[in-house]
């Protein structure tokens, strides 16, 4: 291209940006190319637009019930298009003062697994406990909203784009001990809604382990086609008062940097862009937040997603936050992530849900029970 092409090519781009025309990102999918225009939600769009819902209008029962030890299908919908928006919620994990003698233990944010599979995949491409899709992963109660996820006052919604082109079932196990629940979820979706080629399948993939102080951080791994979009991170030190674990810097291989990370940061609670521990406490922001800190108890809870600062690659991805304090300055510590990718397959890989004694893996939990009756 010749400098008389360049600076032509330059002016359309910024007359494009004057007029409100929407400049795609490359491999930017159709139902996104419209968000960097202030108008966007004023586009005209033929698509046709439904929601899955538990209330049965002629029973009028509002729940699917989840026992203990039963995994249900929630939702089955065939055809191409994209949830736009999943909202659930669960009782369990409070006093019900409609039900006063019904078991009571947070845990069952924790022990219920929603599973998410697309176009018939034989494994979930969603495969995560509630509580740590929703970014609490401690198992304890919290009120915030990002711009893809967060949990309000009680219930729990995601945002994220979820484009499919034969259909997908949504599923449920309660994996808890004594608590059988019961489910309200709403998901809204459109079908006909031009997914692009270009588009690729979000998954969620979970990991949780009991570590010792050196020992990494594990948050993802996929292979294939894809750009990384963001995770939610809990963890809690086996000592109260230590939160040495935040010196860990994250470490992000790519297709053939694979031996030594292509990125790496300056510290754990640097890459949830806070500092010093998130001394100044927890916040909430559309791409970042610190739902829980509990400095006592040794624990946060916090998330992160990408937008323009999505992390591409072509045939790999693998990554996890490294301590490099000497062991003996590092204690014992647990944690549980969610990493979220888009891919270009519909496939799971992720390592499954583990066995409910290892997916407890907290050394304490925080009561956050507290008087709610309307």
């Amino acid at each position: 291209m010749n400098t008389w092409q360049s600076g032509f090519a330059v002016i359309v781009f910024l007359l494009l940006l004057r007029s409100g025309i929407a400049v795609a990102s490359p491999g930017t999918s159709p139902a996104s190319e419209d968000d960097n225009d202030l108008t966007a939600i004023a586009v005209m769009r033929d698509w046709e637009t439904h929601q899955f819902t538990t209330f049965n209008p002629d029973t009028r029962n509002k729940t699917a019930p989840v026992p203990r030890g039963k995994n249900v299908t929630i939702a089955e919908v065939e055809g191409e298009g994209h949830i736009a928006n999943l909202w659930m919620t669960f009782p369990g994990w409070f006093w019900q003062h409609w039900f006063t003698e019904a078991p009571i233990d947070q845990s069952i944010l924790k022990t219920l697994i929603l599973r998410i599979y697309w176009d018939g995949a034989g494994k979930a491409a969603v495969e995560a406990p509630a509580a740590d899709f929703f970014g609490i992963g401690l198992a304890q109660s919290a009120n915030y909203a990002s711009r893809y996820f967060g949990a309000s006052s009680g219930g729990f919604f995601c945002k994220f784009p979820m484009p499919f082109k034969k259909g997908f079932r949504i599923e449920l196990e309660n994996k808890d001990a004594t608590i059988d629940t019961g489910v309200f979820m709403n998901v809204l979706y459109h079908l006909n809604s031009g997914v692009s080629e270009n588009s690729g399948y979000f998954h969620a993939q979970f990991h949780t382990a009991r570590n010792q102080g050196p020992d990494p951080t594990f948050i993802g791994e996929f292979e294939g086609r894809g750009h990384y979009v963001g995770c939610t991170l809990s963890m809690q030190a086996e000592p109260f008062n230590t939160l040495v674990y935040l010196e860990a810097p994250e470490y992000i291989y790519i297709d053939e940097d694979w031996k030594r990370a292509r990125i790496f940061g300056t510290g754990l609670e640097d890459y949830f862009m806070g500092g010093w521990y998130f001394r100044e406490g927890t916040f909430a922001g559309p791409y970042h937040g610190l739902p829980i800190k509990d400095s006592f108890n040794s624990c946060v809870a916090m998330y992160r997603t990408h937008e323009a600062d999505a992390i591409h690659f072509k045939k790999r991805f693998r990554m996890e936050f490294v301590n490099p304090f000497d062991p003996e300055r590092l204690k014992p510590y647990a944690y549980s992530s969610v990493a979220f990718c888009y891919l270009d397959t519909p496939e799971g890989q992720g390592p499954g849900i583990p066995e409910r004694d290892k997916l407890l893996c907290w050394y304490r939990v925080k009561n956050t029970d507290h008087q709610s009756i309307p």
